[in-house]
């Protein structure tokens, strides 16, 4: 695509939210992705929480966490650029060993990935002998080689409830385990020590249990019941929508809770007056783009300072300079394979 009809493009989706000069100059820079793309012979990914200038001009694909995994296995592009976090782009790499991954940043954290590590889990197997390890996607390679099945906020109780056991791990994300467990009927399990091998697991004595692990977005964490009731008494026709990496209470007093995907479809399809989403605000942006005739409360303050680090300036250099590189050791990566295959097997497939 040549820079006028990118900066056009831009402009009628963008122009109620960034000066005609920025979107220029972003043009200009998309522009130059698109012909490096070719010449890399890469895809890029996009997650729904990235800036909008990017958002909207570069990706092959847009989605959440499960549907730019399923995208990553399908590719036959030697390079894959991810616009996402440190762990999109290892889950990337697991599905395609012998391609190049590239995350546009070079740190590219997470507060879920970074509370949890590969010993953890192993402490927890030695806990809880037998029982069934779901890992929320959200982690690191090495911690996804420890448990026995993946999830995305898409598929989570789709995958808890493929296991058929009474008894569950699901890691690290304590409120979606939580809001999983609402829908299952299962009974969570905080731990705060972890009982030594062989000793009794407090808790553990009622029917259905749900062990979980207390790891929380930093970005979802902040939303409260109070900020709902504000904007309900201020707009009592606003339709809100919660990621269920929010707490319990905040996703009960929500109309809908989804993952970003699911948000964004109950969007479209709704005729509710106006929106609010809580989750990473850059969202928002994104779907007013989409949908001008939707009418988004812009209300949310909370943004991730880890997608947030991804630019089209960053997405340019990767390719122009082939960084940062992906790696993940082949013993690890085999296994978390095993993993994340089975999260895939469960869906839900992609529109």
């Amino acid at each position: 695509m040549q820079v006028e009809e990118i900066y056009l493009n831009l402009r009628d989706k963008l122009g109620d939210v960034m000066p005609e000069g920025e979107i220029l100059l972003k043009a200009e820079v998309a522009a130059e992705i698109q012909k490096l793309k070719v010449e890399r012979d890469a895809v890029i990914l996009g997650h729904n929480y990235m800036e909008p200038a990017l958002f909207h001009s570069v990706p092959d694909f847009q989605g959440d966490s499960l549907e730019l995994s399923r995208r990553a296995a399908e590719t036959d592009k030697s390079v894959i650029v991810f616009c996402g976090v440190r762990f999109m782009a290892e889950t990337a790499k697991i599905l395609n060993p012998s391609k190049t991954v590239l995350l546009p940043t070079e740190k590219g954290g997470c507060s879920l990935a970074e509370s949890i590590t590969a010993a953890d889990v192993r402490a927890l197997r030695a806990a809880y002998p037998g029982v069934p390890i779901v890992t929320y996607i959200n982690t690191y390679a090495d911690v996804k080689a420890e448990c026995d099945i993946c999830c995305t906020s898409s598929n989570a109780v789709a995958v808890v409830e493929s296991l058929k056991s009474d008894t569950v791990i699901f890691l690290p994300d304590e409120y979606l385990a939580r809001n999983v467990a609402r829908e299952t009927g299962l009974h969570v399990i905080v731990p705060s020590v972890l009982p030594k091998p062989g000793a009794p697991r407090p808790g553990t004595d009622v029917e259905h249990v749900m062990v979980a692990w207390k790891g929380r977005c930093e970005v979802h964490e902040l939303f409260t019941t109070e900020d709902i009731d504000s904007v309900r008494k201020q707009f009592p026709d606003v339709m809100i929508l919660a990621h269920p990496e929010c707490s319990p209470e905040v996703v009960a007093k929500a109309d809908f809770s989804g993952s970003t995907t699911a948000m964004i479809k109950a969007v479209e399809k709704s005729n509710a007056k106006r929106y609010l989403l809580l989750t990473e605000c850059s969202m928002g942006d994104n779907i007013v783009a989409a949908n001008p005739e939707k009418e988004m409360l812009r209300l949310c303050s909370h943004r991730c300072p880890h997608m947030h680090e991804i630019t089209l300036e960053q997405t340019r250099d990767s390719l122009r300079y082939m960084r940062w590189v992906i790696d993940v050791p082949e013993e690890i990566r085999v296994r978390a394979l095993k993993s994340v295959e089975r999260m895939l097997a469960v869906g839900p497939k992609i529109d």
